[in-house]
């Protein structure tokens, strides 16, 4: 009676484990994909941010449009408050007197290297981020989204201004590098 009792468990805890099992390694399949395409983007973007010279990260396509250096520290800005400050819960930056992803003094190569260092920290807060709380939900602009959720939407906000980027390169007469899949 003694063993039936232990078959019984364990047969159980075996059944119990083939549903969640699938479950677990789906969120852990889920960071790792999005770290390939984070780190996939970071190469791209960087290769953008040194193709376009120096002297056209001034231009505009419009008055109210962002500047193609704006661009590129918005999203700078973006991944550091997602990830840091929204789903890590760290203080968000102040726009107002923070300058640290702002373009303010700048030359080309260190807003290169102030955007590789943020998508770096970015990748290491997401590699270490605990997969159970990707079902969170928050308040992003008041819609309930999940924390899961909210790195597509990220990923979606480097791809937007990104493209705008790609705009600004040909309104300059300048060929983008070549669109590599998964980006």
């Amino acid at each position: 009676m003694r063993n039936l009792k232990k078959i019984t468990i364990l047969t159980s805890i075996m059944v119990l484990s083939s549903f969640f099992q699938p479950i677990f390694s789906q969120k852990n399949d889920f960071i790792k994909e999005y770290l390939e395409r984070l780190e996939n983007s970071r190469k791209y973007l960087i290769l953008i941010a040194e193709t376009m010279p120096e002297d056209k990260y001034d231009f505009k396509a419009t008055p109210e449009s962002m500047s193609f250096s704006e661009n590129l520290m918005h999203i700078g800005w973006a991944m550091d408050w997602h990830s840091q400050s929204l789903m890590g819960g760290r203080e968000a930056r102040d726009w107002n007197t923070d300058i640290e992803l702002k373009i303010d003094n700048k030359s080309k190569q260190e807003m290169i290297d102030k955007i590789d260092e943020t998508f770096s920290k970015t990748i290491e807060f997401i590699a270490n981020f605990d997969i159970k709380r990707l079902d969170e939900r928050l308040d992003y602009f008041g819609s309930n989204r999940t924390k899961r959720q909210v790195l597509l939407l990220l990923a979606d906000h480097i791809t937007h201004h990104r493209g705008q980027m790609l705009v600004y390169m040909r309104l300059n007469g300048l060929k983008p590098p070549r669109y590599v899949l998964y980006q």
